[in-house]
């Protein structure tokens, strides 16, 4: 019992003098970590102070140094503001000092102009006296002569026009016989020339090749369903697509007469379908012509395409190839538009690598040659020549301005600055001028027709005008909401009056004016 109580005693002190080494251990540790912290603490503030210390110099530094950047801005911006202040001084005052010098001028003038209508003034009244004087004078000469001739003013001035009568009776006989005579030594020429133009009428050889179209029936009954009652439908045909239809006793064939290929090839296509179909009346025949011109336009950018693959003229604007292709409805001096331009391209590549100019040179030759009369198949019609209008198309479309250059100077209507230039005008001339390749008459023939249909559209309200039976008839149709029945007969008159006054044609031709109206209202 004894034992367990000092075995607890002693326990209990063990305890308690480890409770109590521990709190000495602990304080210790405590006060050395304290110690420890205060000391960290301690440099931390001061690497606090010294960071801060440096941060406050850079930021001040940065601030002096962006004080000062500005401050060089301020002094450069407010430099520039006085130099242009005192620029618009010194501009305002040499205003003002050229208006002062135009006011001290005007006031010159002014007082020129007072000095100038004194003096007229001055003069004017001198005149009127002058004049008083004159007419007294006149006066008193008349008076007197009256009384040396014993005749009145009246009598006299009576005598002096019968005079002037017998004068002038006496020369306008022998102005009479002058002409006469003159007439006499003209005669003979004036015969040769209506003999050329009787020859030129009747040479229907010369226009048969590039002016008609025959196009072939399986059967002539046909003809009567193309001709239509009353002849309505072939007028409607004629009326939508500016060509004349021959329609005679020749078997199975129906001769469509335009000097237009491309309209001679809508007509003829649009003829084809309606035969096909079997339906021909007035509406189905304006139907069947609207569609065929827009596939023969798809048509017209297909040739373009085909034959810049043929030669091998590559990156062409769309523009150009479809002018390309319109080339193959378009003759010149007789000779195929197109063909001549595949020709001549063909003839500059050669050319132009027989000289060893590079292939760069080369191409561009052969894409000059191909371009080199665009100009004569424009959208719209223009007074520029072909040469220098294909020349601005081309720079429209942006071709190398050698190109531009070698169009419009093939004609020498513009100065030769590259080299492919005088290769295109060469060439040019080499496929014009084979034997065969053209016909002078045709394209003066072409050009008339054209000239007599813009003769007709120039005027106001005229929708469409053709020129048909080889020029000696024009058909002239017009907006019937523009033009009254009576305006068409004025309309035709005048048209036929300027083509007698501006044009030179032989024999006559027949001018008809057509107007129609139509009302038209869908019920649904």
């Amino acid at each position: 019992m004894d034992s367990t109580i000092i075995v607890a005693v002693v326990a209990v002190a063990a305890i308690l003098i480890g409770i109590f080494l521990g709190k000495l251990i602990f304080a210790k540790n405590t006060k050395q970590q304290v110690a420890d912290a205060d000391q960290h603490a301690k440099k931390l503030v001061e690497d606090a102070k010294t960071l801060a210390e440096a941060l406050k110099d850079k930021k001040i530094l940065e601030g002096k140094e962006q004080f000062l950047k500005l401050k060089s801005e301020q002094e450069k911006e407010s430099l520039i503001r006085n130099q242009k202040v005192v620029e618009a001084e010194n501009r305002l005052k040499q205003q003002q000092q050229s208006w002062n010098d135009k006011n001290a001028g005007l006031q010159k003038q002014i007082q020129d102009y007072d000095q100038q209508r004194e003096t007229l003034d001055r003069q004017l009244e001198v005149v009127n006296i002058k004049r008083t004087e004159l007419e007294r004078h006149q006066e008193d000469h008349i008076k007197r002569l009256e009384k040396v001739a014993n005749l009145s003013a009246e009598e006299a001035k009576t005598e002096l026009i019968e005079a002037v009568k017998e004068e002038a009776r006496t020369r306008a006989m022998a102005h009479v016989k002058e002409i006469m005579e003159e007439a006499k030594v003209n005669a003979t020429k004036e015969a040769k020339k209506i003999i050329i133009q009787t020859i030129q009428r009747t040479g229907a050889e010369q226009t048969i090749e590039n002016a008609i179209t025959v196009f072939n029936l399986e059967s002539d009954e046909i003809k009567g369903q193309i001709i239509g009652r009353e002849g309505r439908n072939i007028r409607a045909l004629e009326a939508a697509t500016g060509v004349d239809l021959i329609i005679d006793d020749t078997p199975e064939a129906i001769v469509l007469s335009c000097f237009d290929p491309f309209r001679r090839e809508v007509a003829r296509l649009s003829l084809q379908r309606l035969v096909q179909d079997g339906r021909i009346h007035p509406a189905r025949i304006e139907e069947v012509v609207e569609k065929t011109k827009k596939q023969l336009e798809e048509q017209v950018m297909e040739i373009g395409e085909r034959t810049i693959i043929e030669l091998g003229v590559h990156g062409l604007h769309k523009d150009l190839v479809r002018m390309v292709g319109k080339m193959r409805f378009r003759s010149s001096y007789g000779q195929n538009l197109l063909m001549h331009s595949k020709e001549t391209a063909n003839l500059c590549g050669i050319m132009a690598a027989e000289l060893g100019l590079g292939q760069k040179i080369i191409k561009l030759a052969k894409r000059a040659g191909l371009l080199h009369d665009i100009g004569k198949v424009p959208d719209e019609e223009t007074e520029l020549s072909h040469a220098l209008l294909g020349a601005k198309l081309a720079e429209k479309s942006g071709e190398h301005p050698a190109i531009v250059n070698a169009i419009g100077a093939h004609h020498d209507e513009m100065e030769m600055t590259f080299i492919i230039s005088p290769i295109v005008q060469a060439c040019d001339a080499i496929s014009g001028a084979r034997p065969g390749a053209r016909r002078e008459m045709m394209q003066s023939y072409l050009q008339r027709i054209k000239d007599l249909e813009s003769l007709a559209m120039a005027y106001p309200g005229v929708e469409k005008a053709y020129a048909i039976q080889a020029g000696r008839e024009l058909r002239v149709i017009v907006e019937a909401d523009k033009v009254s029945d009576a305006d068409s007969d004025r309309l035709s008159f005048e048209i036929a009056d300027k083509i007698q006054k501006e044009m030179q044609f032989p024999g006559q031709i027949k001018v008809t004016v057509i107007r129609e109206l139509r009302a038209v209202s869908i019920a649904r």
